[in-house]
């Protein structure tokens, strides 16, 4: 006896018409070898460092996600999505909260603003970013983001309590690392990098996480890196904890939003250092330093005395002018700032290529004093204007008797006044 055929499934008949379709694309397009069709769920993979990291909160994890979705989908250089695509694919609602995400990925380094693009005509047409597989080192990010200090300083007065104390939590790093006598801005090694990052066996001390040292990090979640982390984020949605996470008053901003933030009331020093040389001069900076630069020389400055940061400068800017003359080219000039000021505390500093650039400087023509304007002459008498007149034809006389001339009438009235 035959036995009837099983019911066909729907999704077994879709699947034969996908691979007819398949099949014949293939005939179409001719050529030999296998072909694949793959049936699974369409899924990507994503970096462990950005679920890991003790400063992001969920929405930036998801958004940053997000963001790197859309440039992988195309493979290349692809329109950085709107807040509509963002919201929709990471289900927030607020775009004051997208954009305290991104504010929050560009201060932490996930993602970097590289250039504001104009258009020939000189409007804005758009800016251009770059997503990171894990968080930018430092040098680089000073290169490519040519406002990025100025960007974080501008930051700790942001209307959002969290993208303030993230910001102010990068500042410190970058301040505690100065403190240290560290070179804030050396390459590191990738693998290096890596290894900081993670926490020790024991997981009861906070590690160094990219941007942000052990100190801050405790500073920002006081029980990061205990070792129960996961508790630690769970009763951040709770009232149990008022010593270490509070919510704030709504900001009279776009920028609000009822998520719990940091309570940050440590003092520190101020982001925008206002350095001085000797006698109070204001000191005089390479012009090959940018803006990112100058700021990060301002804190190492700040550990010398007055009299011995303008020539440290000036040995810097003598090393820039000695390029020209066959000298190697410096690629990173806070590292050797930061060399020349570990020199001057050591007490080993001996000014060389800054002491021309130092007498060049000295030997600058200053503007001439504005003149006073001369008083004007004395309004002439009738009696000296006669004199004069009497004087000035006598004179004429003479010379035309001397060359011979006829004297004219005017001479001989002269001559019988004489």
């Amino acid at each position: 006896m035959n036995e009837m055929p099983a019911a066909i499934r729907p999704e077994t008949r879709a699947l034969d018409t996908l691979i007819q379709q398949v099949i014949a694309r293939t005939e179409r397009a001719g050529g030999e070898g296998d072909r694949m069709v793959f049936l699974g769920n369409r899924h990507q993979s994503f970096p462990t460092a950005v679920i890991e990291d003790p400063v992001l909160e969920p929405v930036d994890k998801v958004i940053w996600m997000v963001i790197m979705l859309a440039a992988r989908e195309t493979g290349r250089d692809t329109a950085f999505p709107g807040y509509e695509v963002i919201g929709k694919r990471a289900n927030v609602a607020s775009r004051s909260t997208i954009a305290r995400a991104i504010a929050i990925l560009r201060a932490t380094r996930w993602l970097t603003l590289c250039a504001r693009v104009r258009r020939a005509n000189g409007k804005f047409h758009g800016n251009l970013y770059a997503l990171h597989d894990e968080p930018f080192p430092l040098v680089d990010a000073l290169h490519l983001d040519a406002h990025y200090m100025t960007f974080l300083t501008q930051a700790t007065g942001h209307g959002h309590a969290r993208v303030r104390a993230v910001a102010q939590g990068v500042l410190d790093s970058i301040e505690e690392g100065v403190q240290a006598g560290e070179d804030v801005c050396r390459q590191e090694h990738v693998v290096e990098r890596r290894l900081d990052s993670r926490a020790d066996g024991s997981g009861r001390h906070p590690r160094r996480f990219f941007s942000f040292t052990a100190r801050v990090i405790r500073q920002l979640y006081p029980n990061a890196g205990s070792g129960n982390q996961a508790d630690t984020h769970h009763d951040q949605n709770s009232n149990a904890a008022p010593d270490r996470v509070q919510k704030l008053p709504a900001q009279k901003s776009n920028s609000s939003s009822s998520s719990k933030y940091i309570n940050t009331t440590t003092t520190r020093k101020p982001s925008n250092i206002d350095l001085t040389g000797e006698d109070g001069q204001p000191l005089v900076y390479p012009k090959r330093l940018s803006d990112n630069q100058r700021t990060i020389a301002m804190r190492y400055l700040s550990q010398l005395s007055p009299d011995q940061r303008q020539p440290v400068l000036d040995e810097l800017e003598g090393r820039f002018q000695a390029e020209g003359k066959g000298m190697k080219p410096v690629y990173d000039a806070i590292s050797f700032l930061h060399a020349l000021c570990k020199r001057v505390r050591k007490g080993d500093f001996q000014p060389n290529l800054g002491i021309g650039v130092c007498e060049a400087r000295a030997q600058v023509v200053k503007p001439e004093p504005e003149r006073l304007p001369l008083p004007p002459p004395p309004e002439e008498t009738e009696e000296r204007r006669q004199r004069r007149m009497a004087i000035s034809q006598a004179e004429i006389a003479k010379m035309r008797t001397i060359l011979g001339m006829r004297p004219s009438t005017s001479d001989q009235e002269v001559s019988e006044e004489s």
